[in-house]
């Protein structure tokens, strides 16, 4: 009888080191939708960040005490651990969570900063209402971006795509406003109506925005007594004027950021209190125990901790608001 084979069939492995030496790799699908004008690249495979549950009762972290402000406006996180803050006159500072001043620049035009924001690249970017420009403080000097004709800026913020987002009021108009996209110092974009013609934002008093994972742009309208946010070509997909589960108060948002998770976040001045609602305008639920006394402006760090602008104490305080992920 011959003898019996064993036949072992050979594995086939990937080593994915030398596959991608041999092929290369795919880059994440990118999509471009035009809208109004304005293309929207967004990416197809961009993957969310865990879920985080929100704190039952929202904790302060700390209390900063900053010096030489009898009204504190405007807080935006350059790190995790500093802070540029502006108000009542025209020095902007920069701190440490210790309160330590680590540094300091002056308005070019010795106005005080309607707005402050950080650059994708570090830079401070402020907006001077009074002289109608956009500044940039690099090293010691400060440089202006932006010379507006007609129109004064009042809130700004920089986009994860590297633009300038500026709302602004008309000179002329007392009812006129918009949002502007800028490239550098040239404007992409611009978004003042709706689809039926309508104005989106008041003209007058405070308003700040902020841009959203989503690529949303969420503007806290305080004349309005609303959140106003749009899409990224700049189509309204809704707007916050409080809770409809809870009775109506007067609602004037004034300070607005988002996180990590897609969520917003607007401080309610007059009530002493942070709406926090998420991505599609749905109210999750208030920040109201951490002494907060007339809030303003509002800034995320990248731990999703939220820093607080108090006007009247002078102090930016430090407040967690999301369960730990340790």
């Amino acid at each position: 009888m011959p003898p019996k084979l064993k036949i072992s069939l050979p594995n086939f492995v990937f080593i994915r080191e030398q596959l991608l030496k041999q092929f290369g790799s795919l880059s994440p699908l990118l999509i471009e939708t035009e809208e109004r004008g304005y293309t929207v690249a967004s990416a197809g495979a961009a993957s969310s960040p865990p879920a985080r549950a929100l704190l039952d009762v929202p904790r302060l972290i700390t209390s900063i005490p900053t010096s030489g402000y009898g009204e504190l406006y405007n807080v935006s996180c350059l790190s995790d651990e500093e802070i540029w803050i502006s108000g009542d006159n025209k020095i902007i500072e920069l701190y440490n969570l210790k309160g330590e001043l680590l540094m300091y620049v002056r308005s070019k035009s010795g106005n005080w900063p309607e707005g402050i924001a950080v650059t994708r690249s570090g830079g401070l970017i402020y907006a001077d209402y009074w002289d109608r420009s956009i500044n940039l403080e690099s090293g010691t000097q400060i440089q202006t971006l932006i010379a507006l004709r007609g129109w004064r800026p009042r809130g700004l913020c920089s986009t994860s795509s590297g633009d300038l987002l500026v709302i602004m009021d008309d000179d002329a108009a007392d009812d006129d406003a918009k949002v502007v996209r800028f490239s550098g110092s040239t404007e992409t974009q611009t978004i003042q109506q709706d689809n039926q013609g309508n104005p989106l934002y008041s003209s007058g008093l405070y308003k700040y925005l902020s841009e959203n994972r989503n690529l949303d742009i969420c503007v806290a309208d305080s004349l309005a007594g609303a959140v106003v946010v749009v899409s990224a070509a700049g189509n309204l997909r809704f707007k916050y004027t409080g809770p409809p589960s809870i009775p109506r108060k007067l609602f004037r948002p004034v300070g607005i950021t988002t996180d990590s998770q897609g969520n917003i976040l607007t401080s309610d001045n007059i009530n002493d209190r942070i709406h926090i609602i998420d991505q599609d305008g749905h109210f999750l639920c208030f920040i109201h125990n951490c002494g907060l006394q007339d809030p303003r402006g509002l800034c995320v760090n990248s731990r999703d901790n939220l820093f607080v602008a108090d006007f009247n104490t002078g102090k930016v305080k430090k407040i967690q608001y999301y369960q730990s992920t340790d």
